[in-house]
């Protein structure tokens, strides 16, 4: 391909999904109240760390992504988003469970425990956690 060349791989992509895709109607406009759980696929119920959470939730959404997106659980990683690496790796049902690679609606009525939730309910570091900050550990 010609360096001086300005097409790229994202704007043929992007043509053809204009030129393929019917217009939405009101996409512009953001839900709000009641139309933003409208626009939702599901509500899910979620045990996470002795919490339970209600959400709207697209029917798609990884348990992955609902922990760290919707309810801003950060100490699940996101690595290779393909379940090898492990960092994504909670306790659901008391087994152990890629959370990539599980939709939050499988999780439903299920204990989650995240690595934050094994922490001492006077605050204090699980040993995990503690070999974790010991040790400079990245997931």
């Amino acid at each position: 391909m010609n360096e001086s060349s300005k097409f790229t791989r994202r704007d043929l992509i992007a043509g053809v999904a204009m030129a393929l895709l019917p217009p939405v109607a009101g996409a512009a406009e953001a839900p709000s109240g009641d139309a933003a759980l409208e626009s939702e696929d599901l509500v899910v119920t979620l045990q996470v760390n002795n919490h339970v959470h209600r959400l709207p939730l697209d029917s798609r959404a990884t348990l992955l992504d609902t922990l760290r997106e919707r309810l801003t659980l950060f100490g699940t990683k996101k690595g290779c988003d393909h379940g090898q690496c492990g960092a994504c790796t909670v306790h659901v049902g008391g087994r152990r469970v890629l959370s990539c690679l599980m939709l939050a609606k499988q999780a439903e009525g299920r204990a989650i425990t995240t690595i934050e939730g094994i922490a001492g309910e006077d605050g204090s570091l699980h040993a995990v956690q503690q070999a974790f900050l010991d040790h400079d550990a990245l997931q």
